[in-house]
């Protein structure tokens, strides 16, 4: 869900999380002098992870997956959980991991490799905090891949399942939802305001019990004929 604050021109707050110290410094320094952002901690274990949301109050995390102690999906998978969590960028060297598919059911709004260019990660941010997504149609479709038969076939029964739940509307919504396409996109092609669309999406998730429109989008995807 889009940030929801007294100004919205305020900076947008980022916590860095990485078990790596020179990780952590070189984001720290990539990313401080971008506007409109502000780096307002960095941890270096999952575990710290909620204590330190509760210290600085970020609007983003970019969490490692790979950590000792506890990981990036476990780490998540906590501060999703909490009312009024922030959202949740995954950072991975593997741009196929199985492991950013757990984080993205955890709740993850999306994932960037650690070599992705600064102004592309400082994009990816303003687009989470706005509610867009950043996981595109055809990494969705390598994750799902990655998944063993037995897990893949389970999750396609799940995921029919919820969209039987929703109206004939509310499957428009969804599926255009799943093919990455963002709310002003969406409120064009279907007639209908942003507001409406948003409403929509809101609506769904709770019907649906996903925490946000990347989960939604990876049912959408697991319900697609290969």
């Amino acid at each position: 869900m889009a940030r929801v604050t007294a100004d919205e021109s305020a900076p947008i707050r980022v916590l860095i999380v990485d078990d790596d110290a020179l990780v952590r410094a070189g984001l720290t320094l990539m990313l401080k002098g971008a506007a409109g952002l502000r780096i307002v901690g960095a941890v270096a274990d999952g575990a710290d992870v909620e204590s330190a949301v509760a210290e600085h109050r970020p609007d983003v995390v970019l969490m490692d997956i790979r950590m000792n102690g506890v990981d990036g999906i476990e780490a998540t998978r906590r501060l999703r959980a909490r009312s009024g969590a922030p959202e949740v960028v995954v950072l991975t060297t593997f741009d196929a991991d199985e492991l950013v598919f757990g984080a993205l059911r955890s709740g993850a709004s999306g994932f960037l490799l650690k070599d992705t260019p600064p102004e592309d990660i400082v994009d990816a941010v303003r687009k989470v905090v706005a509610g867009e997504p950043i996981l595109s149609p055809s990494v969705t479709r390598k994750l799902i891949a990655h998944l063993v038969p037995q897990e893949e076939s389970r999750r396609r029964a799940e995921a029919r399942q919820v969209l039987e739940r929703l109206s004939e509307r509310e499957r428009e919504v969804a599926l255009a939802v799943g093919q990455g396409k963002p709310n002003a996109v969406i409120a064009g092609e279907l007639h209908m305001s942003v507001g409406t669309v948003k409403g929509y999406i809101s609506r769904i998730l709770t019907k649906a019990g996903l925490d946000n429109r990347v989960q939604l989008a990876l049912v959408v995807h697991d319900t697609r004929p290969d």
